[in-house]
């Protein structure tokens, strides 16, 4: 009953896709408010692999219990070194340490790539549960921005997070960059 966090692949978007789905129906860790179908949660998928980006997921014994990915903070070329981290578990799975296995691994795998911040945004000052797994793991809280969205009928705030990767901004780039097309 080993927890293993390794790269996603196409035989897990029907996992990817309930799990996503669930917390857009329950949660406040995403404002969309319709569950995409697999081919868009695919189409999505796709697009942060076709930037060289990590798209993780955590299994026990095959199950997916939760993915994660690293997605563009902006599309301007002065953010090319600067991602933002997107995790979610399956409710059955919460307070196993899944968020934890995951972003630890998306932290890597981002620095590895030559990344030098991690922007974390999280939905609902009240999501305990998200912002102390990123601070156990770096990331500094930057602000509040109240009432960003409606959902479940309240407004809901935005908490903005930050991580520096592998020397932030004290480092000069030594990579090339998240490819960012159409900019």
């Amino acid at each position: 009953m080993t927890l293993t966090v390794r790269p996603s692949t196409d035989a897990d978007l029907p996992a990817i896709t309930a799990i996503y789905g669930w917390n857009v129906l329950n949660g406040l860790g995403t404002f969309e408010e319709d569950p995409p179908g697999p081919d868009e949660m695919a189409r999505r998928r796709a697009a942060i692999l076709d930037r060289g980006l990590p798209y993780l997921v955590a299994d026990r014994d095959g199950v997916v219990l939760g993915y994660a990915y690293a997605g563009p903070f902006r599309l301007r070329a002065a953010y090319r070194y600067t991602v933002e981290d997107s995790v979610y578990v399956a409710p059955d799975a919460a307070g196993q340490g899944v968020g934890k296995a995951l972003l630890t691994a998306l932290i890597a795998a981002c620095e590895a790539l030559g990344l030098r911040q991690m922007v974390a945004v999280i939905g609902d000052s009240d999501n305990a549960a998200s912002t102390r797994l990123h601070a156990a793991l770096g990331f500094a809280k930057q602000g509040v921005f109240p009432d960003m969205g409606f959902k479940f009928g309240r407004w809901v705030d935005l908490v903005w997070m930050q991580r520096p990767l592998d020397g932030g901004g004290t480092r000069d780039p030594d990579a090339p960059g998240l490819a960012l097309s159409g900019v």
